[in-house]
């Protein structure tokens, strides 16, 4: 009896420290098996769900993970044991914080919103749609599949009544933000408000320091492998090359939904990934730089301080127009919305004298536009965080 009650203390403790820690438990969408909407290895797509309360009871916040792409079968065959391949590997639990936080306080527009994260398993940024399976690598390749089953199910849910709505997402899952967000708009009731939000997925069609673009030849292998063509927005492989249109800069010109584009200006995934990748490295020169800004040369920190300038070409679109918003803050960090102390905290960056918090607030409720570019040099900003926030 002793051992029961001690037992019994041990799991109301734990219920305690989940429920203070605002964990949010894991959804599979085992009826979305059936029709082929499956992580890579075939295992049922996953969600977290907390439920809207109050005044944000039919308001609707869909929050898609990242953490990058797979572009060919070796790759994919090693993600597909991984937490980002398998929803057999994934937490059960997922503490929400940032733009999916619950707290009035530090998420003051949102907080009380229907907020759900997209767990992410196929590796395409939830493009990827091919019928077959290969009977050896038995990989699945059904990214948009998996993004239509989850909007579908959160649409019996009550997503069907919202009157506002937000797809929204950080690093990859924020490049599907963009990639679907006309789609988003299209499924949610007309006379809701619906908009989207990028966390750090404005990756750009830039130069590497070879002069040539990687990221390009990479996507490329992502669009082939995955069977993402037909996925992208028609408004884009219309009249480009598809993986052309894994670049937010080519498709945001033609996005008919509000935008609005959180980065850093030295985004420390393009730096590693898109300035420097190890490919084009041959004599390792990058290897420590990229990794540790305070390590680069006088000239490696003249060529970082570039990619800023390609940076601002790229964001021309989205500047174009004042229904789109953007926070480009010059630190050199990586998807900055999705804790209390980025988002809103006394200690996160600010742009123009702003919190990103309340910069998407004013400009989802059209207070105020909100179009701001920080300074213009690395390490300008001292609000910056000191430690990069990686997905």
């Amino acid at each position: 009896m002793g051992r029961l009650r001690q037992l019994w203390s041990s799991l109301m403790v734990l219920a305690v420290v989940v429920i203070g820690t605002g964990a949010v438990p894991i959804t599979y969408l085992e009826s979305a098996v059936a029709k082929g909407a499956v992580c890579l290895d075939g295992s049922a797509p996953a969600y977290h769900f907390d439920k809207g309360s109050g005044s944000g009871v039919n308001n609707w916040i869909v929050h898609m993970e990242g953490g990058g792409w797979c572009t060919d079968i070796a790759t994919c065959v090693k993600r597909k044991s991984t937490m980002k391949g398998s929803s057999k590997f994934m937490n059960k639990d997922f503490g929400f914080s940032g733009i999916l936080g619950g707290k009035q306080s530090t998420n003051p527009d949102f907080y009380n919103w229907n907020r759900i994260k997209v767990r992410y398993c196929d590796g395409s940024s939830f493009t990827g749609d091919i019928e077959a399976v290969d009977p050896t690598n038995k990989l699945f390749f059904r990214g948009a599949r998996v993004w239509r089953a989850v909007i579908d199910d959160l649409m019996a849910k009550g997503m069907s009544n919202a009157q506002n709505a937000i797809l929204s997402g950080c690093s990859a899952g924020a490049l599907a933000a963009i990639l679907h967000c006309d789609e988003f708009k299209s499924i949610i009731p007309k006379t809701a408000k619906v908009k989207c939000v990028s966390d750090a997925g404005f990756f750009i069609h830039g130069k590497d320091i070879s002069g040539g673009s990687y990221i390009e030849s990479y996507y490329g292998k992502v669009v082939a492998t995955h069977g993402s063509a037909k996925s992208l927005p028609v408004s884009c492989t219309s009249s480009m090359k598809p993986e052309l249109c894994f670049f937010p800069q080519y498709v945001v010109k033609t996005m008919q939904t509000p935008l609005f584009v959180i980065n850093a200006a030295f985004d420390s995934w393009q730096i590693k990934n898109v300035l420097a990748p190890t490919s084009v490295d041959k004599r390792k020169e990058w290897k420590t730089c990229k990794l540790d800004l305070k390590k680069c040369t006088a000239a490696q920190l003249q060529t970082v301080q570039g990619y800023r300038d390609q940076m601002l070409a790229a964001l021309a679109p989205v500047r174009a127009t004042t229904t789109r918003g953007l926070f480009l803050d010059s630190c050199h960090a990586h998807c900055q919305g999705g804790s209390a102390a980025t988002w809103s905290g006394a200690q996160g960056p600010q742009v123009g004298d702003t919190k990103m918090a309340k910069a998407v607030g004013d400009w989802f409720y059209e207070r105020s536009t909100f179009q701001n570019v920080d300074c213009p040099s690395l390490n300008c900003n001292p609000t910056c965080p000191a430690v990069s926030t990686e997905d």
